[in-house]
């Protein structure tokens, strides 16, 4: 029989163990996400999404079809969730920025998207390259113009016109070929300087229509 000190740290060695479950299953739920998403990264460098199986992900991400199942419906519901993370991430970007006009909060937001590519560079280069999907990237470009725009605008005292959409379109189109051509070149502007580029590119154009 057991006395009354055991009883204790039996069922204080049962709690420990109860609860450490959820953390090694968070843990190997992320693990698992983490390898399928830098697998299917890895393999759209070599080809477009249409091409890639879910044997190729997971024999890539040494994973099983029934594991891959369990977390995602295909390869397309896998893309979507790293899309998601990074449309996430400028997000809360903006909202940090929310209320400020004016060229410095503009640049310094556009500069800290930058960032986030340079540090996040291996999946960015794949999301805003010609394999990625332009839905996304055009998505990634409203989401930070949305505000910024207003921003830019606001500083130069324009009024919002007819032409205002059509600048809109350009400039968020003109700013994926920008950034895919600075990523192909290897990244050789900083930060800083992309932003100062881009406001002064969208600057002049606006300045002129």
């Amino acid at each position: 029989m057991l006395t009354t000190n055991q009883c204790v740290n039996v069922d204080f060695k049962t709690k420990i163990m109860k609860e450490s479950k959820p953390i090694k299953q968070n843990r190997k739920i992320k693990y698992t996400q983490t390898a399928l998403k830098d697998s299917l990264i890895e393999l759209m460098k070599k080809k477009s999404i249409t091409q890639i199986t879910i044997k190729e992900l997971c024999e890539t991400a040494d994973i099983n079809r029934t594991t891959f199942y369990a977390h995602y419906g295909d390869q397309y519901q896998l893309l979507k969730s790293i899309e998601d993370e990074t449309i996430s991430w400028v997000k809360n970007i903006i909202a940090d920025f929310s209320g400020k006009t004016g060229k410095e909060d503009f640049t310094r937001n556009i500069e800290k998207v930058f960032e986030y590519i340079i540090e996040n560079k291996n999946h960015i280069q794949v999301l805003m390259s010609e394999q990625g999907d332009i839905d996304f990237q055009r998505n990634l470009l409203i989401v930070l113009y949305g505000q910024c725009g207003i921003w830019l605008i606001h500083d130069m005292n324009t009024d919002i016109t007819t032409n205002s959409e059509l600048y809109f379109v350009f400039l968020v189109n003109g700013s994926i070929g920008l950034i895919q051509h600075w990523l192909k070149t290897g990244l050789k502007e900083t930060a800083h300087e992309m932003s100062e580029i881009i406001y002064n590119m969208s600057y002049n154009i606006r300045k002129q229509s």
